[in-house]
């Protein structure tokens, strides 16, 4: 998210790049957003199907990445930021 902060993003499409099932990609979504670290908002669904979540960094949440230290960007090491910036 961070390289296109911009940029809306699916759950499913964000639980697949890091890793996660979305029993618990979803919860921390949602903390993420609680905490106003990202914008969440819904799109309606093709005919038939239901609406989609779609989540991007809030500007808060660019200020929080921005303050990282740099490092390797690997789904381990931002489940480790996402960690911390859920405590």
């Amino acid at each position: 998210m961070a390289a296109d902060p911009a940029q809306w993003r699916y759950g499913y499409d964000l639980g697949a790049e890091v890793g996660l099932k979305s029993g618990s990609l979803y919860p921390i979504l949602v903390r993420l957003a609680d905490r106003g670290l990202l914008d969440a908002s819904w799109e309606q669904g093709p005919a038939g199907r239901p609406p989609r979540h779609l989540y991007r960094l809030s500007a808060a949440g660019r200020e929080f990445v921005a303050a990282q230290p740099a490092k390797q960007a690997t789904p381990t090491a931002s489940r480790l930021r996402l960690g911390e910036a859920l405590s």
